[in-house]
């Protein structure tokens, strides 16, 4: 379907971006994305709903006339208001979320997760969720679950510790279903998680289609997370349970998935998505806004861009930096990006990472900066050191400013830089120290790769393309969800109890 810019028609679209720790309430690359298709689209109105941490945060993205609601969730302020349930809806309530739990622990009682999940929604939404996890009832059917025979994280002895910590996770975790979810036009989640919770609400309450773009893997980036997460097993046996389940709930039911590269398309359909309802939609970025960078610095410099977080690895950047000054004395790393909220810790350790290897005078964080050009112009290679990733802008941005980059491969790193730059394996300081000494010993090396992904960039990975495909989407899913209902739904059946694939 196609239809001209700024008509009637296109002002029926309605979308509502889910987020998480986002847009617009923070920078970096997936708020980015955001902005780059609410700009790019002042034909299409926009809600969002922003999952936040405690409300508080602000805007600090300048949004524009056509986003016309933003509704922050937060997950660790005040809880959601409401009262606990009595009589016949305790009762019935109490028996959804020992169902839920049932799934999360035992293999064989999966089938349970999705209705006991949108039984607990309709919960939430009555404001009687929230207060009952936080009651004793809940605490002791997580209790009574675990001591069944059969249960491997029985075997972990949890304790009632355990059972209240993993209880008050699950009643954050799952804050989201208390919001009122979009009633018309398409929910468009950009990250699985949470996120995408009052998204599978709306199409279960009022049939709106449910579209998912992961740039980084959610559930894998759980896994990670909760490696060194300081709990028990039981706990970590629910919680990672929970999201599991979730993300299969989430590929099954969404209308579409527009992963940003080719390997977020395999854990997804290894996840349950069905591959005829998955379209890989690359990022992109407009070469005008980040021309060929000027001249490199005189000193041998390494550049790096993006936000303070663990995910980033920059302990292994800092330590392969270490190697390289071993070889050039005079080597600088630069560090640009901002620290979120609770990173701070992060930060201190990699500083003192760096001061303990006895390069403290080489190694600066310099904070965000006004013109992320800047960033990529300060290296003569720029550095992307990540254990998880999707499709990063940093690199492309980095690519369509002629700099040539080191990165780990994980993600779509390969997809995107192609034979245009090294790519070395995460968590690999000697690997990604050879790569960089490698660049910064042959200049025109490093100057025939950055024209390269320059070219690479200008012809594969552009904003214009990743805006234009969304707009097909945005205006052809409501369409081709309705379709698919009225062709396939019983007379007397509700459409918004009717989900199906799509591919577009």
């Amino acid at each position: 379907m196609s239809v001209p810019r700024g008509t009637h028609r296109l002002r029926a679209t309605r979308v509502t971006l889910l987020t998480e720790g986002t847009y617009p309430h923070s920078h970096g690359g997936v708020s980015v994305w955001c902005d780059q298709l609410v700009q790019g689209m002042p034909d299409i109105d926009f809600d969002v709903v922003a999952v936040t941490g405690t409300g508080r945060e602000p805007v600090v993205w300048e949004l524009p006339p056509h986003v016309e609601s933003v509704r922050s969730v937060p997950m660790w302020g005040a809880p959601p208001e409401g009262s606990a349930p009595k009589g016949r809806a305790r009762r019935q309530l109490a028996d959804a979320y020992e169902q839920f739990l049932a799934a999360l622990l035992d293999p064989t009682a999966e089938v349970g997760f999705a209705p006991a999940l949108y039984a607990m929604a309709r919960a939430a939404a009555d404001g009687t969720l929230s207060p009952f996890l936080r009651g004793h009832q809940a605490i002791s059917v997580l209790a009574g679950l675990w001591n069944r025979p059969g249960i491997a994280a029985r075997e972990a002895g949890p304790t009632l510790h355990d059972a209240l910590t993993a209880t008050a996770l699950l009643e954050h975790a799952l804050r989201p279903l208390a919001t009122p979810p979009p009633e018309t036009g398409v929910a468009h989640a950009v990250s699985g998680g949470v996120a995408a919770l009052p998204g599978l609400a709306a199409l279960e309450r009022h049939g709106v289609p449910l579209l998912l773009t992961e740039h980084g893997v959610y559930l894998r980036e759980r896994y990670l997370g909760y490696r060194t997460a300081p709990y028990r097993w039981p706990v970590k046996a629910v919680v990672l349970g929970f999201f599991r389940l979730l993300a299969a709930e989430t590929y099954r039911r969404a209308a579409l998935i527009t992963p940003g590269n080719r390997y977020n398309r395999l854990w997804e359909e290894e996840g349950g998505a069905d591959p005829e309802a998955i379209r890989t939609v690359y990022n992109g970025v407009d070469p005008a806004a980040f021309p060929a960078a000027g001249p490199e610095p005189e000193a041998p410099t390494l550049s790096w861009a993006g936000r303070v977080d663990p995910i980033k690895d920059l302990e292994t950047l800092i330590r392969a930096f270490a190697l390289v000054r071993d070889q050039l004395p005079d080597a600088r790393l630069r560090l640009f990006g901002g620290t979120p909220r609770g990173g701070e810790a992060y930060r201190e350790r990699c500083e003192a990472l760096a001061a303990d290897l006895g390069h403290a005078d080489a190694v600066t964080f310099e904070g965000r900066v006004d013109d992320i050009k800047d960033a990529y112009a300060a290296g003569n290679v720029v550095m992307l050191s990540s254990i998880s990733e999707g499709f990063p802008f940093t690199l492309i941005e980095a690519m369509s400013c002629g700099r040539a980059t080191v990165s780990t491969d994980v993600g779509g790193v390969r997809e995107a830089v192609g034979d245009t730059g090294l790519v070395v394996p995460p968590r690999d300081p000697a690997a990604m120290a050879a790569a960089a000494l490698e660049l910064l010993g042959a200049p025109a090396r490093r100057a025939a790769m950055g024209e390269a992904a320059r070219l690479r960039v200008i012809e594969q990975f552009t904003l214009r393309q990743t805006i234009d495909t969304f707009r097909t989407i945005y205006l052809e899913l409501p369409y081709r969800a309705r379709e698919k209902t009225a062709i396939s739904a019983p007379a007397q059946q509700p459409a918004a109890t009717v989900t199906g694939s799509l591919a577009i």
